[in-house]
């Protein structure tokens, strides 16, 4: 049985990078607090990344970026290897939901945006997609994962996972307008009532006992995670 409630975390809950290459943060809690506008399902401290290129694109320009829809194999992102960013047990996972059309297009994102109340209503698969959660203790916190590509995730519940364990594959299932990582810590997971806790990525060549281990990438910063 999953406890209701994990710890009561005082400082950031310190992870590596759940990918390698280079990704731009967005939605960043160093930006604003919650970081994507709403306390819900544990959101409060959850960061996006997307893959760039070494322009800082997420995919090529097109005409279709500007006034439509775009497959999501055309990002770079799309496919990539998600990894376990801490050590821990899996909890949740959850695979099947299919990878949506892109819309970086705002003409594309209105409709988008106007069916948001609907998926949030359908519940955690709708709102994360496929996703996989980690249990860093006995009672949390609780690290989610979220908006895999389809049939690509990899390991299941009761799975003990090492860091840098690949969990599936970057997509855009669930609440996504293109291909990214969404992670999230919580205190819980049962979403209604998760609380989300400060999170934060241990610098490359820092010891984690450090204490500038800590670091929180600045909303639209390009990390290279090697």
């Amino acid at each position: 049985m999953l406890p209701d409630e994990g710890p009561d975390a005082r400082s950031p809950v310190l992870l590596v990078l759940p990918f390698h290459g280079r990704w731009q943060a967005r939605n960043s809690p160093a930006r604003r607090v919650p970081s994507h506008g709403t306390h819900r399902f544990g959101v409060t401290y959850a960061i996006d990344f997307v893959a760039v290129d070494h322009h800082d694109r997420s995919a090529p320009a097109s005409w279709r970026s500007a006034l439509s829809v775009e497959p999501p194999e055309v990002f770079h992102g799309f496919g990539l290897p998600v990894l376990a960013p801490a050590r821990g047990t899996v909890v949740l996972s959850h695979d099947g939901e299919p990878d949506h059309v892109a819309r970086r297009s705002l003409l594309a994102q209105i409709p988008y945006a106007l069916s948001q109340a609907a998926r949030v209503r359908a519940g955690a698969p709708a709102v994360a997609g496929n996703h996989v959660v980690l249990a860093l203790g006995a009672t949390g916190p609780f690290v989610l994962l979220a908006h895999l590509r389809r049939g690509t995730v990899s390991v299941s519940p009761g799975d003990e996972l090492e860091v840098g364990t690949p969990v599936g594959e970057c997509g855009n299932s669930g609440n996504s307008t293109e291909p990214h990582v969404h992670v999230q810590v919580t205190d819980s997971v049962r979403w209604a009532t998760a609380r989300g806790l400060p999170i934060s990525f241990r610098r490359a060549g820092v010891e984690a006992g450090d204490g500038s281990a800590g670091w929180l990438p600045a909303e639209a910063e390009v990390v290279d995670a090697g």
